[in-house]
């Protein structure tokens, strides 16, 4: 929305396709993003951005993009029975967060509630001094167990599948006081907290926090040739380029911090790179 705004406001023809899983629409509330000092929720956030590029000529399309192909010097997006041409595109297709195993519809409420959450640098600040569990594995949960440990000494750390920390890792977490343990767990949503069974012990928090990993939604720029990580996150340049020409990517697809202000920074960077790119291929003339 963000890339959607700068570009209609260049007096660019946008069209964004937004199939509706935003992983910003399912934000409860923000406190950290600058200018709500009474926070916001994410679907009004994007609400109002939406209507902000409206306002300015960008056409909305509620449809999942299925392929994208090039064809000469543009690219083919592919959607539903359709295929539009377009001179560049910008991928902001975010990632997916891998939710602990329980019912959907018991995570959903529970994240609502926040008795579910999935970013402590957007939320710590609101678990201050409570009870506090990350459930995950290897350096990612231990690393976030560590991190929350400056807002609430009162943090544990579930592995629920086998023990994999490093020794070092292990004295860590005794130093600062993070008791520990592996095995399969049990979640259940309470009235006022969060339930986890580890074997026959049962534990009851006031938020969890899953790090159990993400799968990032960068299929689409594979089939022409984009660049990669390791992690799957779209390589681009300080312009937000990827090494296909007129591909730009910005978001969480994109390595960086996972953030809606730093996405929304790239995404600026994204859009003004696209206006200049295209006036050195055709100046852009009223």
């Amino acid at each position: 929305m963000t890339a959607a705004i700068y570009l209609s406001r260049y007096h660019l023809s946008v069209i964004v396709f937004d199939d509706g899983t935003s992983r910003a629409a399912t934000i409860p509330i923000s406190h950290n993003h600058a200018g709500f000092p009474d926070g916001i929720g994410g679907s009004e956030l994007l609400e109002r951005m939406r209507a902000q590029a409206l306002t300015y000529g960008a056409e909305i399309v509620n449809e999942h993009v299925n392929a994208l192909s090039q064809r000469g010097d543009e690219f083919l997006v592919s959607f539903g029975n359709h295929t539009l041409p377009a001179r560049t595109v910008m991928i902001a297709t975010g990632v997916i967060n891998r939710p602990p195993a329980m019912p959907k519809g018991e995570h959903d409420e529970a994240l609502r509630r926040g008795l579910i959450r999935y970013c402590p640098v957007c939320d710590g600040f609101e678990v201050t001094d409570k009870q506090v569990a990350v459930v995950g594995q290897g350096a990612k949960a231990f690393d976030e167990a560590v991190f929350l440990r400056s807002y609430t000494r009162e943090v544990k750390l579930f592995l629920p599948g086998e023990h994999d920390l490093q020794p070092h890792q292990q004295a860590r977490l005794t130093e600062l006081g993070i008791h520990f343990e592996s095995g399969p767990l049990k979640f259940e949503v309470e009235q006022e907290a969060i339930l986890i069974r580890a074997g026959a012990a049962e534990y009851r928090f006031d938020s969890i926090y899953p790090a159990l990993g993400s799968d990032v939604r960068s299929e689409l720029v594979t089939c022409v040739g984009a660049t990669l990580s390791n992690e799957g996150c779209i390589r681009v340049d300080d312009h937000q380029r990827t090494n296909v020409p007129g591909l730009y990517a910005a978001g969480d697809v994109v390595i960086g911090l996972d953030q809606i202000s730093h996405a929304m920074g790239q995404a600026g960077v994204a859009a003004t790179t696209i206006r200049n790119d295209l006036s050195e291929r055709s100046p852009l003339v009223r």
